[in-house]
C-alpha cells in the first residue's frame, strides 16, 4: 500500500510529458490551460485572451470567419453572482448559535428574483408526500436529503415545495459516480440576456454533509440515523428540527458577453460544399474559485481546454497535408458550457450557417485520455447513422464503441452536443470507456473526485500521451468519413430526437 501510494504522490508531482504525436496538441493546451489564462472563466478577462488565442489559431491554420464579427458570435448574458463574504447563514437553538460558512459548509442556486433574507424554523421532509396535518409548514424551510449524482432519484424531477414554505436546504450527498464539489468554487447564476426571470422563485441551498449532525442537533433524530434509513430504502419520518435558519444574501447582478469562436474548413465538393460537419468544443472553466489545498485556480486542463486543442491540431493537421473534405467543417468553439450550456444554445437559435445545412455535429467534451484507449462511450449512439460511422472507423484502430452504461449520470444532456440534437442536428459525444471492476475504471473514478472541477485539473496531472494521440486519430478520420460520405447522417426511426412522425 506504501509503494502505491508512493506511486500515486509520484504521479501528481510530475506532469506528464508528450510523446511526438501529442506535442503539438498538448503546446495548445499548455496555452489555453496555463495559470495566465486565469481558469478561461466566463466572460472573464481569462476567457478573452483565450478567445484572442483561438482566434489566431483558426486564422493561422486558414480557417475562414464564421461568426458575426469575424470569428466571434458575441452571446448576451445576465449574470447575478452571490457576495459570499457578505452573506451569512446562522442557525439559532436554545443552546446557542452556529454560522454556516459559505462555500464551505453551506451553498445556494443562485438566481434572479431572490430575496436577500430568509428566516424560518426547519421540518424534514419525510418520505410520504404529504407531511402530518400536525406540522405547521407555515414560513419554514423544508430540509431533505439530497440524491447521489447518477442515480434514477437525482433525475426525478422534485415535487413541488409544500404551499408556504420558505425555501429548501438540501444536505448534500457524497455518494454515486460524482458529487458536488465542496468547497463549492462559488454561486453563481448566468442566463442567457432577455431570459424571462423566473417568478417567485424560491431559494434553494444546499449543505455540506460533513456539517450536517449540526443541523440536527437537539433533534429527535440524527444525520447519521436518517441517511442510514435512506441507504437502506426505508421510510424517512416528517419532523420539526428544533432551531431556527436565517439567511442573509448579498448579490451582485450585471449584464455581460462572452464569446463563441466560429471557423469553416470550406468543402471542396460543389455540391456538397454548403452543407457542414460542425466540430464543437467548450472553451469556458470555471476560473478563480475557492481554494483546495491552498490553490484557487481552476486550470480546467481536460475540462475542456485539451479538446479545444484537439480542433485546433486537426485544423493544423489539415492545412499541412492539403487536405480536401467534399463537405465543409464548421469548428464551433462555445462559451458558457459550465454555466448551463449556453453558448452552443445561443449558436443553435442564432446560427452563423442555414440549420438544415448542419448535416452533424461531433462535440468534445467529457473526454480524459487517463488510459489506454480500448473502448469508447458513444452518447446518442443508437440515435443515429453517427453511430454505425464511428463503429465502422473506431473498428481498425482497435477501439470498440459501446452505449452509454451510466444513463442516471445523465451525461447525453449535460454537454453541448444536445442543443445541436434539440434543433434537429444528429449529434454524439464520447467518453472513455472501461471494464467495470478494472483498474481504468479506479483510475477515471479517482479523477472524478479529485480533478473533475477543482484546481487539480491542471497541467500536473498525469495523463496517457498513447491515448491522447489514439483519441485525436479517431476523432479525425470520423470527421473526415463524415465529410466524404455520399449521404448525409440521418436519425434513426426509434429516436425522439429526430422528425417526429
Amino acid at each position: 500500500m506504501k509503494f502505491l501510494a508512493l506511486l500515486t504522490l509520484a504521479a501528481c508531482l510530475f506532469a506528464t510529458e508528450p510523446n511526438d504525436a501529442t506535442r503539438r496538441w498538448w503546446s495548445h493546451v499548455t496555452a489555453l490551460a496555463n495559470d495566465g489564462m486565469e481558469g478561461r472563466d466566463t466572460g472573464s478577462a481569462g476567457y478573452q485572451r483565450a478567445a484572442r488565442y483561438v482566434a489566431g489559431q483558426f486564422e493561422r491554420a486558414g480557417l475562414k470567419p464564421a461568426g458575426e464579427n469575424g470569428y466571434y458570435q458575441s452571446v448576451p448574458l445576465h449574470v447575478v453572482r452571490l457576495r459570499a463574504a457578505d452573506s451569512s447563514a446562522v442557525l439559532t437553538r436554545k443552546s446557542g448559535v452556529y454560522k454556516f460558512p459559505w462555500l464551505r459548509e453551506i451553498t445556494m442556486t443562485a438566481a434572479p428574483g431572490l430575496p436577500e433574507q430568509i428566516a424560518g424554523g426547519l421540518i424534514f421532509a419525510g418520505s410520504d408526500a404529504q407531511p402530518p396535518a400536525a406540522l405547521d409548514l407555515k414560513d419554514k424551510i423544508l430540509v431533505r436529503l439530497g440524491a447521489p449524482v447518477g442515480t434514477p432519484a437525482a433525475n426525478r424531477p422534485l415535487p413541488p415545495l409544500p404551499a408556504g414554505m420558505l425555501g429548501t436546504l438540501s444536505i448534500d450527498s457524497l455518494d454515486g459516480p460524482e458529487r458536488r464539489r465542496w468547497p463549492a468554487a462559488y454561486a453563481v447564476n448566468m442566463s442567457l440576456a432577455g431570459t424571462p426571470a423566473p417568478q417567485n422563485p424560491r431559494p434553494a441551498l444546499f449543505l455540506n454533509p460533513e456539517n450536517a449532525e449540526e443541523l440536527f442537533r437537539g433533534s429527535v433524530h440524527t444525520y447519521a440515523e436518517l441517511k442510514k434509513l435512506y441507504d437502506a430504502g426505508q421510510t424517512l419520518p416528517w419532523f420539526e428540527i428544533p432551531a431556527t435558519l436565517q439567511v442573509n444574501l448579498k448579490f451582485d447582478a450585471a449584464e455581460a458577453s462572452s464569446d463563441n469562436l466560429l471557423a469553416i474548413f470550406l468543402g471542396s465538393d460543389p455540391a456538397l460544399a454548403d452543407e457542414y460537419v460542425v466540430v464543437s468544443a467548450h472553451l469556458d472553466g470555471y476560473g478563480f474559485g475557492s481554494p483546495i489545498h491552498g490553490d484557487g485556480l481552476y486550470n480546467g486542463a481536460f475540462d475542456d481546454a485539451a479538446y479545444v486543442a484537439t480542433l485546433l491540431d486537426l485544423a493544423e493537421k489539415w492545412k499541412e497535408s492539403a487536405t480536401k473534405l467534399r463537405r465543409s467543417v464548421l469548428f464551433a468553439v462555445v462559451t458558457g458550457e459550465e454555466k448551463g450550456l449556453l453558448g452552443s444554445r445561443y449558436f443553435a437559435a442564432h446560427p452563423t450557417v442555414p440549420k438544415e445545412s448542419m448535416v452533424a455535429n461531433i462535440n468534445l467534451d467529457q473526454l480524459r485520455p487517463l488510459f489506454p484507449l480500448r473502448t469508447l462511450t458513444m452518447l446518442a449512439l443508437d440515435d443515429s447513422t453517427l453511430g454505425d460511422t464511428a463503429r465502422a472507423v473506431a473498428e481498425p484502430l482497435g477501439i470498440r464503441i459501446q452505449a452509454d452504461p451510466e444513463p442516471d449520470r445523465n451525461l447525453l444532456r449535460r454537454s453541448d452536443h444536445f442543443n445541436f440534437m434539440q434543433i434537429g442536428v444528429p449529434a454524439a459525444g464520447f467518453v472513455f470507456g472501461f471494464e467495470k471492476g478494472s483498474r481504468e475504471e479506479a483510475i477515471y473514478r479517482e479523477w472524478y473526485s479529485v480533478r473533475y472541477h477543482s484546481p487539480a485539473d491542471d497541467l500536473k496531472q498525469p495523463w496517457d500521451p498513447a491515448a491522447a494521440a489514439k483519441f485525436n486519430e479517431f476523432f479525425a478520420r470520423l470527421v473526415e468519413t463524415i465529410a466524404n460520405a455520399s449521404e448525409r447522417p440521418r436519425w434513426k426511426s426509434a429516436s425522439k430526437f429526430g422528425p417526429q412522425k
